[in-house]
């Protein structure tokens, strides 16, 4: 059976208004993730950004990444909040670039939404240009796609791609890893943006837990737990190759923390992390309990209380761990890097967590 009145884009579930209305409510808060270089608007086609402000450097590498935030998505959709999972994206993709000593230069954003509602768009957005600042980078642009039929009305996924620089002769990476460097770690603020496809199955499904359930353990409800913010560690890292001497930095995502570190150590090299040095958060001791979980399963899913890891000489531990701790990030010495033995890994955790 057909209508006897034209299709068009409304009927087919788009909303072309509603778009637009989330673009005005948003203004405000890409205006404040800016940079001097930045040229132009919102509403462009593209966004840009005058490269002349590299001939500063004398061979700059472009360093580029995307990323989004996994299933956390679904944690903020059924908890109502929208705007903290910015914060995760920024983190996410800026973190990344970092990890070879570039600068957060800018990066854009990609909204895929069931059906447009203006002010949650709009408070994604605000999440996303937050990070942006705690990032030191701009946000230059991003589209907002609603697909009906597709996404249910509440549905909604982010991701995103940013752009740094680094000055060639100081690219960090595993070519300047050597024996003897020391491994510190650098406490996450939660589970980040990594492994929720789990702990959801976990807490939510097998153990039957509520969101708005409030735990003890963690001093408010599960949901709020889980919608912790990812930690931006881009400014810090920054701010340590400043005042240390830095060979690496791995950023601590899926995989886990072995995994991850083992990413910039050299062949021919081991890092050893002992467990020892640090007691996990009490989210990671509920799902490994609720879920029967096996350690290495955890390890090799969850960042296990680590966000992000810098490999520094041995004497420059001291001046690291201080400029850590004057950034309020809690840090502390983990590891370290050992000629690799003829069963060892990459990079491998030794020894128990404290009771």
């Amino acid at each position: 059976m057909t209508s006897d009145t034209g299709a068009s884009y409304a009927a087919a579930g788009v909303d072309i208004e509603a778009g637009d209305r989330a673009v005005e409510l948003m203004k405000e808060w890409v205006r404040k993730a800016d940079r001097p270089e930045v040229l132009g608007g919102l509403g462009g086609f593209a966004g840009l950004f005058d490269a002349s402000a590299l001939k500063r450097y004398q061979r700059p590498l472009l360093a580029s990444a995307t990323d989004g935030v996994g299933t956390k998505v679904d944690i903020a959709r059924r908890m109502g909040v929208y705007d903290t999972i910015g914060h995760d994206l920024v983190a996410m993709v800026m973190d990344d670039v970092v990890v070879c000593g570039a600068e957060p230069l800018f990066m854009t954003d990609y909204i895929c939404v069931g059906k447009v509602h203006p002010e949650r768009v709009a408070a994604i957005v605000k999440g996303i240009a937050e990070g942006c600042v705690l990032a030191g980078c701009a946000l230059v642009g991003g589209e907002t796609a609603e697909h009906p039929g597709l996404l249910g009305p509440d549905d909604f996924d982010v991701a995103g791609a940013g752009t740094g620089v680094v000055e060639a002769d100081r690219l960090l990476g595993a070519d300047r890893v050597r024996t003897g460097d020391a491994v510190i770690a650098m406490a996450a603020s939660g589970l980040h943006a990594n492994g929720y496809s789990l702990v959801r199955h976990v807490l939510l499904e097998r153990a039957g837990m509520r969101l708005e359930q409030r735990v003890e353990e963690f001093g408010r409800t599960l949901g709020e737990e889980l919608l912790e913010p990812t930690k931006i560690y881009s400014a810090d890292c920054l701010a340590l190759t400043r005042t240390a001497e830095v060979h690496a930095f791995s950023h601590i995502t899926g995989g886990g923390l072995a995994a991850n570190l083992a990413r910039v150590v050299p062949d021919g090299l081991h890092a050893a992390v002992d467990r020892s040095t640090w007691t996990p958060g009490a989210v990671f001791d509920l799902v490994g309990k609720a879920g029967q979980v096996e350690q290495l399963e955890l390890e090799k899913t969850l960042n296990m209380g680590v966000g992000m890891i810098a490999v520094v000489p041995a004497g420059s531990v001291g001046v690291a761990l201080t400029t850590l701790a004057d950034r309020g990030v809690g840090a502390w010495v983990a590891g370290e890097i050992t000629e690799r033995g003829d069963h060892t890994t990459g990079a491998a955790l030794t020894g128990a967590h404290p009771a």
